[in-house]
């Protein structure tokens, strides 16, 4: 396994473990698949932590708020960056 399938395998764990909504961690493929994309997009956790909010809010009609968000991009953003430190 390459580098950047170890860091997208690590990005889907955690996000499979997210259940923002209350609807069962399982409620959200399409959307973890989008927010995984906008990780590689995206350095910035402030512009991240809003991309991730669009995109469960388009999908569910509800607004995850901001600051769960950005922890859930700060996360992200740390597995992204961290793992691909190392050789």
């Amino acid at each position: 396994m390459n580098q950047d399938q170890q860091i997208n395998v690590q990005l889907m764990n955690n996000l499979l473990t997210w259940d923002p909504l209350g609807y069962g961690a399982d409620a959200y493929e399409t959307e973890v698949v989008d927010v995984l994309q906008a990780v590689h997009v995206y350095n910035d956790i402030q512009v991240l932590a809003k991309k991730i909010q669009d995109i469960y809010e388009f999908s569910f009609e509800e607004v995850i708020p901001l600051v769960a968000c950005k922890e859930k991009a700060q996360q992200l953003l740390f597995i992204k960056n961290n793992t691909s430190c190392e050789l």
